[in-house]
């Protein structure tokens, strides 16, 4: 079994800032992407950011330049750093995880969320 872990989450003020950390464990054989996802009210989940193991980035217009993602492999970590955050970005934010078994197999795991509410 496999567990995403999700911490940060809170209650901020429009151009404030939080780091999100979302660490794996469990029967992990290698972690190929790891990214993190939000869904606000009333609107279907969108990709925020997403990271490969050889670090490569991607990420949604509106947080180029605002948000940054990294992950440190040896702790199997995801982390999201969030600055200039507008009420916009209020949504739950839910790190998902691309994980390989021993037997190569590839899964697709979510963490269980964490709320984050950027007050105007």
């Amino acid at each position: 079994q496999v567990q995403l872990v999700e911490s940060g989450g809170g209650l901020v003020q429009a151009g404030g800032s939080l780091t999100l950390s979302c660490a794996a464990s469990g029967s992990i054989f290698s972690i190929d992407a790891m990214g993190w996802y939000r869904q606000a009210p009333g609107k279907q989940r969108e990709l925020v950011a997403t990271i490969t193991n050889g670090g490569s980035t991607n990420y949604r217009d509106s947080v180029k330049g605002r948000f940054t993602i990294s992950r440190d492999n040896a702790k199997n970590t995801v982390y999201l750093q969030m600055n200039s955050l507008k009420p916009e970005d209020t949504a739950v934010y839910y790190c998902n995880a691309l994980i390989r078994n021993r037997n190569l197999a590839r899964y697709d795991y979510w963490g269980q969320g964490t709320q984050v509410t950027v007050s105007s």
